[in-house]
């Protein structure tokens, strides 16, 4: 058996399977997709990952990784990049949906140049790359409020990588826009710790127009995320912190 039969077998899955007594067993069986997730290692992507890995939708997942740090699983594949030169990343699988999870905060990233490179760079770049490999959905995480011409650096700078990405070409582009993320970081920040305690007091107060500024689990950003992307609408959809719950 070659590699590519191999690759088939993984990525088959038995839709049904019809049985009549007089005639053989017919066994039906569906192509699972291959998924691409940036960021697994992040709060909503160490969320996303474990539903792609459980899924019967995705017969393979790959990772790319900044350093090697997650856990085997047999649909899992690892591939440590460097995501200045992510152009120079090439697969022979055919991949279907992309998931970018990354992002930084200025502080860790540690200038508006470096913040930038993360926030909008890589994922405008990743964006290129699942265009120009024919991917069928780009999925990405920004932020409520983001807009390319915000006086707020950090939204200006998630609304300018919007534009980008939604003036690509690409079937299917899901921008999912949460507010404060709620959940348990690998890296302690006393500051979002302090945020998160006062949005949880504040969520209920927040009504109408106010919900989509509600703090919201990073588990449910990634199960939104995966739901929407087994939908087969085209174009470029947004979807805010209330839709997203």
């Amino acid at each position: 058996m070659n590699d590519t039969e191999d690759e088939c077998i993984k990525t088959i899955h038995p839709l049904f399977i019809i049985y009549n007594r007089k005639r053989p067993i017919i066994i039906i069986y569906k192509q699972m997709k291959t998924a691409l997730i940036a960021g697994a290692t992040g709060l909503v992507g160490q969320s996303l990952l474990q539903q792609l890995l459980q899924s019967d939708q995705y017969g393979k997942v790959i990772a790319l990784v900044r350093r090697p740090s997650l856990d085997k699983h047999a649909k899992l594949e690892e591939i440590v990049i460097d995501f200045n030169f992510l152009g120079d990343y090439h697969t022979k699988i055919k991949v279907d949906d992309v998931f970018c999870c990354l992002g930084t905060t200025i502080k860790t990233a540690g200038s508006k140049e470096a913040f930038i490179k993360v926030d909008r760079t890589y994922l405008v770049e990743l964006a290129k790359w699942a265009n120009t490999h024919q991917c069928k959905l780009f999925s990405v995480i920004s932020s409520v409020g983001a807009t390319p011409d915000s006086s707020n650096f950090y939204l200006r700078t998630k609304g300018q990588m919007e534009a980008d990405i939604s003036a690509l070409t690409l079937p299917s582009i899901h921008i999912f826009r949460p507010s404060l993320l709620l959940g348990q970081r690998r890296e302690f920040r006393f500051g979002e710790k302090i945020s998160e305690q006062l949005m949880r007091l504040f969520n209920p107060l927040m009504l109408g127009s106010l919900r989509k500024y509600r703090a919201i689990e990073a588990s449910r950003v990634a199960k939104a995320m995966y739901q929407k992307a087994q939908d087969v609408s085209l174009g470029t959809v947004a979807y805010e912190g209330a839709d997203i719950a």
